[in-house]
């Protein structure tokens, strides 16, 4: 028996203030800081010990994971990988979801933020905001930065890298992944076997650790959030 742990960054200045992140680097709230030590309580409570860590190169990632191992007074490295970045909004990214709801209608906003294969207009490369203009990707190769993503665009790069670097792992020890709404939704597909209309719908708390139980074979025993009061639907479990 192993875990796999999702974990969601603690709430961020631009979620507080309702924008579009996306790819941009911002840090964690006061509020999301104490989250992220909440979530690392409840995993030191569970007595679950973590053998292998995964972040983005994203700040409020790698933040919420230093403050859980903090928590569990781990000190183990940890990996970064670009593929388990936020999904990038293009021409959204820094600006007002409420907004823009109001500019392009409720339903068109939904639609860019859940359907599953709608990409916004690209972001302008001169934007502050690119990705080709935020130092922490300068490693990143250029063709592999996007210009804007879908849910789809975001499920291949981060699928693919799960399968090849992380999913192996799970049968020699517990794992945590701390990443962000989009990239958690797409391993939540991709593990619970969610069509798209089910994606659509769900939801990810922030700073909320999941916990996916698999058996010997890998198979997925259950899964549930572990701060039961923030606990969001999981449509199939």
């Amino acid at each position: 028996m192993s875990y796999l742990i999702l974990v969601r960054h603690g709430q961020s200045v631009w979620n507080l203030e309702n924008r579009f992140t996306g790819w941009v680097d911002v840090d964690l709230t006061e509020n999301g800081k104490l989250e992220a030590k909440k979530a690392g309580i409840l995993l030191k409570k569970s007595n679950i010990q973590i053998k292998y860590y995964y972040s983005s190169l994203q700040l409020r990632a790698n933040h919420t994971l230093k403050i859980i191992q903090e928590a569990l007074e781990d000190k183990k490295s940890f990996v970064k990988a670009w593929e388990l970045n936020e999904r990038h909004y293009g021409e959204l990214t820094g600006l007002n979801k409420v907004e823009m709801s109001k500019k392009l209608g409720e339903e068109k906003v939904h639609q860019f933020r859940r359907s599953w294969d709608l990409r916004p207009d690209p972001l302008d490369k001169k934007s502050e905001f690119h990705p080709l203009n935020i130092s922490i990707y300068k490693d990143v190769p250029i063709n592999k930065i996007p210009n804007t993503e879908s849910l789809k665009d975001t499920y291949n790069r981060v699928i693919n890298y799960f399968e090849s670097e992380i999913n192996a792992k799970i049968k020699n020890g517990n794992i945590l992944i701390s990443a962000h709404g989009n990239s958690v939704r797409a391993l939540c597909k991709y593990l619970l076997k969610l069509d798209e209309k089910q994606i659509s719908k769900l939801e990810i708390p922030t700073g909320n650790p999941l916990l996916i139980n698999f058996d010997e074979n890998q198979k997925i025993k259950d899964c549930k959030y572990l701060d039961q009061d923030r606990a969001k639907d999981l449509l199939v479990f």
